[in-house]
């Protein structure tokens, strides 16, 4: 029987989604399915707008469970591995709705690349964020450092395989605050709830917008953006917007 190590918790429009794999919520290629699944199902939920990432226990995540390596012994094993690697951090990243990062412990190896690919990062006091493939022989991570950190501190941790603190993050402008364990889900779920009470097509958008912007020129990425804000005008939600600003109200959007 498969064991169900991610959960999904949605109220407020808000997903919580909970890695809860003892003792480390070390990933296995299971786990990597479960959360493919997961992001998969709030990009295609109406009821959800934003979601909030965290896990069980003290751990954040300890990286990839180096008890499910590939078997190089069968023919294509280690390229599903890979595949299926690489897709963990592309369903959070590609969600259709924004996801915030909420690192309650360790984070390291895949476990900081779960949290490189949310959009929004806040981490707990006892967090620490660290690559260290380098300390059982193996190199992989530098993509996911770089969308974080500066090429020095990069190339630091990606060849010692050092760890960082919450705090060296928050002094980097890497993560939004260093929270106590205890305010980290309140804060980060009431943010999602802050988000989650937008326009829901407009924060799509913005989500799109936002990914694009990371990897195309400004001038290409800031055409499409214009050409998101024409269609967004069009909208029911743009114009419920614009009447609730001009009278003084709340907002009721329909998401279309």
């Amino acid at each position: 029987m498969t064991e169900k190590c991610v959960h999904i918790e949605v109220s407020d429009y808000v997903a919580l989604v909970t890695m809860d794999r003892k003792p480390v919520n070390a990933l296995s290629r299971d786990m990597r399915r479960q959360l493919v699944a997961a992001f998969d199902e709030i990009s295609a939920r109406d009821d959800v707008r934003c979601a909030v990432l965290t896990a069980s226990g003290s751990i954040f995540c300890a990286g990839a469970d180096l008890k499910d390596r590939p078997n190089q012994d069968i023919p294509g094993d280690f390229l599903e591995h890979n595949r299926i690697t690489r897709e963990t951090g592309n369903a959070i990243r590609e969600c259709a709705k924004p996801v915030i990062a909420a690192v309650n412990g360790a984070a390291l190896g895949a476990g900081l690349g779960l949290a490189a690919a949310c959009d929004i990062l806040y981490a707990s006091e006892n967090a620490t964020f660290g690559m260290p493939e380098i300390n059982v022989g193996l190199a992989g991570g530098a993509s996911m450092l770089r969308t974080l950190f500066g090429r020095s501190t990069l190339r630091r941790m990606f060849y010692t395989g050092e760890r960082l603190t919450a705090h060296d993050l928050l002094r980097r402008n890497v993560i939004e605050d260093v929270l106590k364990p205890e305010e980290l889900l309140p804060v980060t779920m009431e943010l999602a709830r802050v988000i989650a009470a937008k326009a829901p097509l407009a924060t799509i958008y913005a989500k799109r917008a936002a990914n694009m912007v990371d990897v195309m020129p400004q001038r290409d990425a800031y055409r499409f953006e214009q050409e998101f804000t024409m269609l967004l005008a069009k909208t029911e939600d743009a114009r419920e917007a614009r009447m609730a600003f001009l009278e003084k109200r709340e907002p009721k959007f329909k998401g279309c």
